[in-house]
């Protein structure tokens, strides 16, 4: 959801099937992490702040269950037609670029990594720069150069694991059972999703 320029300002989940093992959802309040991010690397946030990023993933035509990504682009664009997927990626601000083996390069950005809350007036950090930088990773895709600065430019793996490590103080992790029922705000709090043990079905509705 910080990955793309039109993005959702409400959350809702719904657990239809729990968890066999894990699969809990961590929640965490984005201006914390932006403040603490701010506080101990200030010149990186304002490189940040400046630049932007840019997201880079490889998906290959169907989906692929072994990979963190998941879904191939026929899917992630809801048709078979190749130009039909360039023009709904053309509306999110994305690039493609296709390969001889069918997979498609996606490119997005650059879109900034911060925000201002426009209801609490405060920054917020709203990216998913630490998920793409440790988990975008299966045979088409190179985790490090998933995520880079707006300008092209590496980010300092060191500050990403330890923004990682922030996050991970900073949050809740919310367990499922089934009929558990959730509402976000998604200008408030960033979530993801730890690993599971099958079965796991938690359905999600986007609201603008």
């Amino acid at each position: 959801m910080a990955q793309v320029p039109k993005f959702p300002s409400k959350l809702f989940f719904f657990c239809e099937v729990e968890p066999g093992k894990g699969g809990e959802t961590p929640l965490v309040l984005s201006h914390i992490v932006y403040e603490r991010m701010k506080s101990k690397y200030p010149d990186f946030v304002g490189y940040l702040e400046e630049q932007g990023l840019i997201y880079t993933r490889v998906l290959g035509e169907e989906d692929d269950p072994s990979s963190p990504i998941g879904r191939g682009w026929k899917s992630t664009f809801l048709t078979k037609d190749k130009s039909v997927a360039e023009e709904r990626a053309a509306k999110l601000g994305m690039r493609l670029d296709w390969n001889d083996d069918g997979s498609v390069k996606t490119i997005m950005g650059p879109i900034p990594a911060t925000k201002v809350d426009p209801t609490r007036n405060r920054n917020i950090w709203f990216n998913s720069m630490v998920a793409a930088y440790t988990g975008w990773e299966d045979s088409r895709n190179n985790p490090v150069k998933a995520v880079t600065f707006g300008d092209g430019k590496p980010l300092p793996g060191d500050i990403i694991l330890d923004c990682l490590d922030i996050l991970e103080e900073e949050s809740v992790a919310i367990p499922w059972q089934k009929g558990d029922f959730v509402l976000l705000d998604n200008w408030a709090v960033l979530h993801s999703r730890r690993s599971f043990e099958p079965p796991r079905r938690v359905l999600a509705s986007l609201c603008k």
